[in-house]
């Protein structure tokens, strides 16, 4: 079933537009194999796409699916940069990281790399990017190639390593924070005298407070562990 997957996966473009109905091409590859999932819902890869599809798996040819999208040339994302208010969310959702930008610092995007996936545009608030043609009249394989899939895909594992790495380091600062305040509760515990009278009650509340602290900061350290651990 791997290799049959594999197979199917090097068949797709890699865009990773989920244009399919799955999160990435090899879910849609895994789909197919599976026997789930038809072979026509994949519009970036277009009529030939299908046929290539139809001899890996020995299934009829179907028309592409117009539900998930039509056969068209290849597109590059343009972002217009006087109305770019640099918010970050098309670089969050890029599959490629094909944008380049910060927080409230202009976008670009780098076209060479740009898969066409189009998940840029639901996201900008302020309409500034333009998905434009730069393939002419050819269409799906026509217009994409191999070698152009091969770093798409690389590209986005890439990404997909970095964002994991980045998740544990998050919950890696989490867990260290989290287990300094409990080593110290007592220190990051604070209650006002003002509220209070009497010793003891003071330190009846304090005690309170720290055992309200102490169950909420394990729970916390617990979802970062768990996090780190995935």
């Amino acid at each position: 079933m791997t290799s049959l997957v594999e197979r199917i996966n090097d068949a797709l473009p890699q865009t990773q537009c989920t244009r399919c109905g799955y999160p990435n091409c090899r879910s849609y590859a895994q789909a197919i194999a599976q026997d789930n999932a038809p072979l026509n819902q994949c519009p970036p890869g277009g009529a030939e796409g299908i046929s290539v599809l139809s001899l890996i798996t020995g299934r009829d040819v179907l028309p592409l699916n117009p539900e998930h999208g039509l056969e068209g040339p290849m597109t590059v994302a343009v972002i217009d940069e006087a109305w770019c208010i640099g918010c970050t969310l098309c670089i969050k959702v890029c599959p490629t990281d094909a944008i380049l930008g910060s927080n409230k610092v202009m976008h670009t995007v780098i076209e060479s790399v740009c898969t066409g996936c189009d998940l840029c545009l639901p996201v900008c608030p302020v309409d500034c990017i333009e998905m434009v043609p730069v393939s002419g009249e050819q269409t799906g394989w026509a217009a994409w190639s191999s070698v152009l899939a091969s770093q798409a895909r690389q590209r986005y594992e890439d990404r997909q390593t970095r964002l994991v790495l980045e998740d544990q380091a998050h919950a890696k600062r989490q867990i260290d924070k989290a287990e300094m305040k409990l080593a110290d509760l007592e220190k990051h515990t604070r209650i006002d005298g003002d509220l209070v009278t009497g010793k003891s009650m003071r330190e009846d509340l304090a005690d309170k407070e720290m055992a309200r602290k102490r169950t909420i900061i394990e729970g916390a350290l617990a979802k970062a562990r768990a996090r780190q651990q995935s």
